[in-house]
Formats: structure tokens, sequence, C-alpha cells
């Protein structure tokens, strides 16, 4: 299929699914390609997989009472990443080790109640991997809602984010409250992987938060430029993804995932400063220096 047999199929009434869902893969990656940044500046992809885990049993609730999918994992998935902030201030336990047993316990929760449904199975691959062509028209308006939401709370928190993401320490000499911020990145972090779940699934959800914002960090010492290049190169894999899917009949959500990691690879590969073509030419890392000349 040609671009122009895509774009023609896009505004055919007909095949009404298809702008909806290429509107939704949009908005989900460009939002997770925002909040992505600091998952990847602070090193916390296993709390973006935990999320991913823990909205399941949200979703699975909501599927069973015939309720609205985006809400019940939003509330499970908050309801998690707030759990994971108070029980991390324990410091006789790593996070690592809280959001481990939390994300298996919620995963196995929402495969208890999902198999008290009928079709199982076939409800249980559409949240493991998606179903981005049978989102309900409500739930993009709510995806919309919930997308312009990050965006606020990112543009309005993000000198504290980056502070704290690159230095605990001294980010508490500064009088932020480390805790409260931790708090609500995660929250946001919760808020991203729902509006993705329907995209991509649980399961594929956590390379739509890392793998923009990794290919970002690879080619650009800039924080400024790294948090627009993310969501652009994750806005342009959806689109990208979404075509080949449709054009060659492959599951949407991993033909994104295969199309990110790819980018990913090409960025290691010809990145300047940290590329395998690249290495050797010099260039200073995102740290406290590249910090100050972004003034954060």
């Amino acid at each position: 299929m040609t671009p122009v047999e895509f774009i023609h199929d896009l505004l055919n009434p007909d095949l009404a699914f298809l702008p909806k869902a290429l509107l939704v893969a949009l908005m989900s990656s460009v939002v997770c390609g925002v909040i992505g940044n600091y998952v990847v500046l602070r090193g916390m992809a296993f709390i973006g997989d935990a999320v991913a885990h823990a909205v399941f049993p949200g979703l699975a609730v909501a599927f069973v009472v015939s309720g609205n999918l985006v809400i019940g994992g939003t509330v499970a998935g908050v309801f998690t990443a707030v759990l994971v902030a108070v029980m991390s201030q324990n410091r006789r336990l790593k996070e690592d080790s809280v959001i481990g047993i939390l994300f298996v316990a919620a995963f196995a929760l929402g495969v208890v109640v999902i198999s008290r449904s009928p079709g199982y199975a076939g409800s249980l691959q559409q949240f493991l991997f998606g179903s981005i062509t049978g989102i309900p028209d409500r739930d993009l308006l709510v995806v919309a809602g919930m997308g312009a939401f990050v965006l606020l709370m990112v543009a309005a928190l993000h000198k504290e984010f980056v502070t704290v993401s690159l230095d605990r320490e001294s980010a508490r000499a500064l009088g932020l409250k480390v805790f409260w911020l931790d708090m609500a990145l995660y929250v946001l972090v919760a808020l991203a992987v729902v509006i993705s779940v329907q995209t991509i699934g649980n399961i594929l959800v956590l390379a739509l938060l890392v793998a923009p914002a990794a290919s970002a960090r690879l080619v650009t010492d800039r924080l400024a430029v790294m948090m627009v290049a993310s969501p652009l190169i994750g806005g342009l894999c959806a689109v990208f993804g979404l075509y080949i899917s449709w054009s060659w009949d492959l599951p949407t959500g991993a033909t994104i995932v295969l199309i990110l990691a790819a980018v990913f690879i090409l960025a290691w590969i010809i990145s300047p400063s940290r590329g395998l073509l690249g290495r050797g030419l010099g260039s200073a890392p995102i740290g406290k220096e590249a910090a100050q000349t972004e003034r954060v």
C-alpha cells in the first residue's frame, strides 16, 4: 500500500476506526515520549514496567463490570504508584524490591479477575497486546483529557523533576519536596501508561515509554533538545507503525514497538558522541554541567 492509498483509507468514512486509531497512537506516543525523558534520566524503566502491570487489575475489573477501561486502569495505576512511593521511603528496602513485589501481585490479581469473565482468552490477549482499532469513542475524549493533564503537569514541574533526577541530595538541599515530586512523577507515569495500554498493550507499553527518550538521549547532549526529540520520535514511529501494520496486516502494537526498537538501534550506531560509529568524538553527557546550561 502506498502512502497515498493509506491517506485515502484514513479519509474513508467506512473506515472511521482508522483515523481514530492514528489519533490515539499519536496522543499516547507524544505523552509517553515526554514523560519517558524523566524515566530515562532517572534510570527508572523498571518503575514504568511495574506501573504497566499494575494497571492490569483496574482494566480487568472495568472490563468485567462493563465500565470505562481507561478510568479503571487509572485508579489501579495511581493507587500502585502512590503505594510504591510511600513504601520506598523505608530505606531498609530498595525501591526495586518493593516494585517487584507489588507489580507481580497486581498483575496476578488482574489475571484472576479477568479469568472470571466470559471470553477469557480473547479479553486477555486484548489487554496484553492492545486493540487500537477497537477503541470506543468515549475513550478518545478520556485519553485526550488525561494526556493534556499529564503534559500540563510536566510543564509546571519540569525544573523540579530534572533537579531530582540529576541529584536528589542537591534537590533536598534546595528545599525541594523530593518525596512529593517522586509521587507526582510516579502518578504521571501511571497516567501515561494507562492512555497507552490500548494502543500497544500491557506487555509492550514499556517500549513506548522508554525507547523514544533513550533514542533521543543517544543523539543529543542537550536536555531541551531531548525533550522535543523524544515525543517527535514516538509520534513518527506510531504513524509509520500504523501505516506498516495496516498495509501488511500486522499487529499494530507490535509493529510500532519493532519500529521504535529499530530507531533505537540506529541511534546507538550513528550517535555522534555515544554511537558505534561516532564513539570517541567527545561530547559531555547530560549531567550537572548540562543541567546548568539548561538553566534547571
